[in-house]
């Protein structure tokens, strides 16, 4: 399959964090014009020294999002972000994206959480709408773009992370980092209801990412009924720097739809708990169940590489061949576009050199992500909208 043809074929990133996605240039534009430090203003400097091909550990990795982070405390900043990360997956053939970030990261004094969200939905519509607009989309000959937005719970923050997490640590002086953590989730998972039913935004479920060791799900266990009663979409973070324990605390305590990373879920040797006397039959029942219930992996290879020095260089030594081998559920992600220096196209480019996947393992696995996707329309329009990627798709297979 040829790099062109890879790039006309629909596509989904169902795992795309926007604080990690912004073009490089904009990353310099906004510094300047809100007196931001950067390490360097130029993007050849910034490639060097920060959004380096390699990082040495998963906080050289983490590294860079504090720069982004830094120009993303305002309306106007988060829309342009939010637009161009619209843009840039236009233009690469991606149809459908689910953007996920963590509001209280970007409130401020003026800038309260639901402003923060409402400007994300408002670069997405505007994309969407110019985009939907040129003729060949609205005359149905090449397929609509569409988007959602994924609200974003952390296992673990400080007050000093941000305006919005001191806000909740001192509003409970007396809670347990365990009572404040969980308070922090339930808050977005509130919001993420309200915003979807009650504004009407294009908010289609939550997550839940940080450091999974020492910070499990159970505590966000009530975050994930409220966004559950809701009938929102959920996604996990899990197996990515633990293991499958990790993952099975988010499907059995979270009921989690998909999960993100999955990277572990294969390793016995990253079982813990003295509970478990025979690992290997654990996880092989782990993966049965996944497998059954169609639980989707958003598999991030490159982002993978970077951040598991266990993968090495040898990309053929990512589970997701496992994950093929047993028919697993799985969509290519690009995790973070910035930071990984990646896009679908190059992910799924990668893949199939990696683990030799033809034409029609391809399109499986694109169309599978158009179907997991927390769509925010209804069922028959999601079944609409599928259906015209399909046809797509297959035009493009077949000319």
């Amino acid at each position: 399959m040829t790099p062109e043809v890879i790039r006309r074929l629909p596509k989904t990133d169902l795992h795309v964090h926007l604080d990690g996605s912004l073009r490089l240039g904009t990353l310099i534009d906004l510094a300047r014009e809100r007196g931001v430090s950067l390490p360097s203003f130029t993007e050849e400097g910034l490639r060097e020294l920060v959004f380096r091909p390699d990082y040495a550990n998963f906080g050289e990795y983490l590294e860079g999002f504090k720069h982004t982070v830094a120009v993303m405390q305002d309306r106007e900043s988060l829309e342009r972000i939010t637009f161009e990360l619209c843009e840039d997956c236009q233009t690469e053939g991606v149809r459908y994206i689910e953007i996920r970030f963590a509001p209280q990261l970007h409130i401020r004094p003026g800038l309260g959480f639901d402003e923060v969200v409402r400007a994300v939905d408002a670069g997405i519509r505007r994309a969407a709408s110019a985009f939907n607009a040129r003729p060949e989309v609205a005359a149905g000959r090449e397929p609509r773009f569409a988007a959602g937005i994924i609200l974003c719970a952390l296992r673990y923050f400080t007050p000093a992370l941000s305006e919005g997490y001191r806000l909740i640590v001192e509003a409970l002086p007396e809670a347990s980092p365990q009572e404040l953590h969980a308070a922090a989730s339930i808050q977005v998972a509130r919001a993420a209801a309200r915003l979807r039913h009650e504004e009407g935004l294009l908010v289609v479920g939550v997550d839940l990412a940080g450091q999974e060791k020492g910070y499990p799900a159970e505590d966000h266990r009530v975050a994930y009924q409220v966004a559950h009663q809701a009938f929102l979409g959920k996604t996990v973070h899990a197996g990515e720097d633990y293991g499958p324990e990790s993952i099975f605390q988010a499907i059995g305590d979270l009921h989690a739809d998909r999960i993100g990373h999955g990277t572990w879920l294969f390793d016995a040797s990253k079982i813990t708990s003295a509970r478990i006397t025979d690992r290997r039959a654990y996880v092989e029942r782990l993966a049965q169940f996944i497998a059954d219930k169609r639980i989707t992996i958003e598999v991030c290879l490159t982002s993978n590489q970077q951040t598991v020095p266990e993968l090495g260089s040898d990309l053929a030594r990512h589970p997701f061949g496992e994950m093929r081998k047993r028919r697993l559920s799985t969509t290519f992600c690009t995790d973070n576009r910035l930071v990984s220096n990646t896009t679908v196209s190059n992910e799924i480019q990668r893949a199939a050199e990696a683990f030799s996947l033809n034409d029609r393992e391809l399109r499986d696995i694109l169309i599978y992500g158009f179907k997991r996707s927390f769509f925010p329309g209804t069922y028959l329009e999601k079944r609409t909208f599928v259906r015209q990627m399909i046809d797509y798709a297959d035009s493009v297979l077949s000319g």
